[in-house]
């Protein structure tokens, strides 16, 4: 089972194969599938096989990262043709959109890592999945608290500056 097979993703609010009382939340409104797409290339219509020339226009990841994530296990399962060139569908490049906003939120490669193994191991792996993304999202939100104290400290020296700016234009 791939990584993508066992998060399948709808655009209603119940994901596919799973029961509803097991994933009863809406999505919000801004995310289609597990993150959002670029706007500047987006999916054509209609299709589900892209090359990594162009999931490289889409995510903005470098062939070579795309490569590694595959070499580490993050994105363990990608298609290929007959050729062997990598084929990635709707559903890698929603989970490469979750990846890319864990990597916004400072997650670790080795808990992302982690997470992708949880998700090939299936619905027996719900309660630690749970867990993982709690931990992170109490540390995402203690950095947010840094960040917006930090904020506070900016705003109050820009106050100080631009008060002294105006007094001095005064004279």
């Amino acid at each position: 089972m791939t990584v993508t097979q066992s998060e399948p993703v709808t655009s209603g609010t119940v994901v596919a194969g799973l029961p509803e009382a097991v994933c009863p939340r809406p999505r919000p409104a801004t995310l289609r599938g597990c993150g959002t797409a670029r706007g500047d290339y987006p999916r054509p219509a209609g299709r589900d096989r892209y090359t990594i020339s162009e999931v490289v226009q889409h995510t903005g990841l470098s062939a070579h990262t795309l490569r590694w994530y595959e070499r580490i296990g993050l994105m363990p399962h990608v298609d290929r043709t007959h050729t062997g060139q990598r084929r990635f569908t709707n559903r890698d490049l929603d989970w490469l959109d979750l990846v890319g906003k864990l990597r916004l939120t400072g997650m670790p490669v080795a808990d992302m890592v982690r997470y992708a193994e949880l998700v090939r191991e299936g619905e027996g792996t719900f309660a630690e999945r749970e867990e993982l993304l709690t931990r992170h999202r109490e540390d995402v939100r203690q950095r947010i608290a840094e960040l917006e104290s930090t904020a506070d400290v900016l705003d109050y020296k820009i106050g100080i500056y631009a008060d002294a700016r105006r007094a001095s234009e005064r004279v």
